[in-house]
């Protein structure tokens, strides 16, 4: 498997979204992506106890500890390389977590629009 080229939503280098926990497909921090990820782990969110009660409902339990996959769940506060369609949708229904543009990859735009992006950017008013 090789990574696209790391670059971000603003068209610069890749920043680092999380190693504690350490996120990404890669499972190297970044939201880096490739052929490989269907699923598209390239926006990186901040999560909050709303998004992880939406994400939940909607089937993708993400604060559950999953010891058997070396995962210890997720808590509010935690930045995590989210799959680009879940973004959308929670976007969609109002529940959408806050983003590190400088560390969503530049995928993400073939899912979520820059603009919507932007609204959750991290400093945004």
């Amino acid at each position: 498997m090789t990574p696209d080229p790391s670059l971000n939503v603003l068209g610069g280098a890749l920043a680092p979204c999380s190693t504690d926990p350490v996120t990404g497909f890669f499972r190297d921090g970044h939201c880096n992506t490739c052929a490989q990820d269907q699923g598209s782990h390239t926006v990186c969110a901040v999560m909050t106890a709303e998004f992880l009660a939406y994400s939940k409902y909607v089937g993708n339990d993400l604060s559950t500890p999953r010891r058997e996959f070396g995962f210890a769940g997720l808590k509010p506060g935690d930045r995590w390389c989210l799959c680009a369609a879940r973004f959308m949708q929670a976007a969609d229904e109002g529940c959408g977590p806050q983003v590190y543009l400088e560390a969503t990859h530049r995928r993400a735009l073939e899912v979520v629009p820059l603009e919507v992006l932007q609204r959750h950017a991290i400093g945004h008013d």
